[in-house]
């Protein structure tokens, strides 16, 4: 399977096949301005020291500072990582955002580490990169396995090392600590928009069921707000199963649930499946809100969906992609679709900067401003070229960076 910059590349070229792009262009996003490594001096409980390998990718900066988030992920590697970087770099453009591409990931099982260890590591991490963050240079934030208080460790530590008290250099902090109104529930928010301005225009009725691959804090809050909207949530999934329900399912049991059992797993008046099988559920809209690569040429043909909307980055293959809209499978592309998270760190970081603290009414209207004028964007330009969301998302990214190249 090729990696996930290598689908990122691949993606690239399609939407330049579709509307080309100038070949400085596509020069200057085939590959990051600049990888920093470097391996982290973890001092685990026990008194033993690990040395744990930790990444950060600045990918372009054409339309202003790097941002994107850091995982904790025993997978992450400097591949992913430069792919999450690249996607970044188009979603900042896509919702026109005075930002550019970065992102962070340390080698590591996170669900291994006590809190104090957790707390450690998100210190190290912060000290190994301070050189290359801050305000107006490079703006983490949460990602997979890392959350508002490892943001609060890692701001406090920054302070501690260069003084600056803007707390801009992070966002996805708690609100003690500068963090935004709405920022938790940001991404499955913007989806909602994104998925609520396409609707009609996807053919999707009123009341759809909707499967979620992942129920960590993205889906979690897709699942919550779907069903909140009068949609039926027929199927979730987490790292250790699936769980069906034709008649649907309460978020919140079902998250009760999982805390008291560790798994969605045995959910009253559900029926298990294993993992991958939310994948080829009967649905309308089918939520990948997990990792990279899960729909793929394998199981695409397979794929009982209506409308794909990824709440995750780069689950869809290329492959996938082609299969999947010669179906008739509109697939709402990452770039746009999870765009709501980037798009209020904007917002935490303007406020940081400006030391302003926005109600969460206004932060949620400005995201279904920001979200609904991006898909219907995306929705129209993909009609006149006669090609699929992606490519019309991708195409209006490089719009945008080819009018903010340096002359």
């Amino acid at each position: 399977m090729p990696s996930p910059f290598a689908n990122a590349l691949a993606q690239l070229e399609r939407a330049h096949a579709v509307q080309p792009i100038a070949d400085e262009l596509r020069l200057r996003l085939s590959q990051p301005q600049r990888e920093i490594h470097a391996a982290l001096s973890l001092r685990r409980d026990n008194g033993s020291l690990q040395l744990v390998q930790a990444y950060r990718v600045q990918h372009n900066n054409t339309r202003g500072p790097f941002k994107g988030g850091i995982r904790f992920h025993p997978k992450a590697d400097l591949d992913e990582v430069r792919a999450l970087a690249f996607w970044m770099t188009m979603k900042c453009a896509v919702l026109d955002l005075p930002l550019g591409g970065g992102k962070g990931g340390v080698t590591v099982d996170a669900k291994g580490l006590s809190d104090a260890e957790r707390e450690r590591l998100a210190r190290a991490f912060a000290r190994a990169f301070a050189d290359v963050i801050g305000p107006h240079k490079d703006i983490p934030a949460p990602d997979v396995n890392t959350n508002a208080q490892v943001m609060d460790w890692m701001t406090d530590e920054y302070a501690h090392i260069t003084g600056d008290a803007s707390r801009a250099t992070f966002t996805g902090k708690s609100l003690e600590q500068g963090g935004s109104e709405g920022r938790e529930a940001a991404t499955g928010q913007g989806g909602f928009f994104v998925f609520n301005a396409l609707r009609e225009r996807l053919g999707l009725p009123a009341s759809c069921r909707v499967a979620i691959q992942g129920f960590g804090n993205v889906g979690e809050h897709a699942a919550t707000i779907w069903h909140a909207a009068g949609h039926a949530i027929v199927a979730l999934s987490d790292s250790k199963g699936t769980i069906v329900s034709a008649d649907g399912l309460d978020p919140a049991a079902v998250l009760a649930h999982k805390h008291a059992t560790g798994s969605v797993q045995g959910f009253p008046g559900s029926m298990d499946a294993p993992t991958d099988a939310i994948l080829t559920q009967a649905c309308d809209v089918l939520i990948p809100a997990a990792l990279e690569n899960q729909l793929r040429a394998d199981n695409a043909p397979h794929v009982n969906a209506r409308v794909v909307v990824e709440l995750a980055n780069g689950p869809t293959t290329p492959e996938a992609d082609d299969m999947l809209y010669g179906r008739g499978v509109a697939v709402i592309p990452d770039i746009l679709a999870n765009a709501g998270g980037v798009t209020v760190s904007s917002f935490e970081w303007e406020q940081n900067l400006k030391n302003e603290h926005w109600a969460e009414a206004d932060v949620n209207t400005r995201l279904q401003e920001k979200m609904s004028r991006a898909a219907g964007t995306v929705y129209e330009r993909a009609q006149q070229l006669g090609t699929d969301l992606r490519r019309a998302a991708f195409v209006v990214a490089l719009e945008r960076l080819t009018g903010d190249l340096p002359k």
